[in-house]
């Protein structure tokens, strides 16, 4: 699963988030509004995922 990729999205900002949250999208490598990073799909990377849902964009292949 892991050689499969997604292509996240940071679409709303950070600011007046939980720090859990930001750090979530922060590991996922999101710095800014409309920045886009490819990862690999695996189970740490979808919990980061699901914990910014609210502020992410997710696309299947990257």
């Amino acid at each position: 699963m892991a050689d499969k990729q997604l292509k996240v999205t940071l679409v709303k900002s950070l600011h007046g988030q939980l720090k859990s949250i930001a750090a979530s999208a922060r590991g996922l490598g999101l710095r800014r509004i409309h920045q886009s990073v490819s990862v690999a799909d695996t189970r740490e990377n979808r919990g980061m995922i699901a914990a910014a849902v609210h502020l992410v964009r997710v696309e299947k292949g990257a």
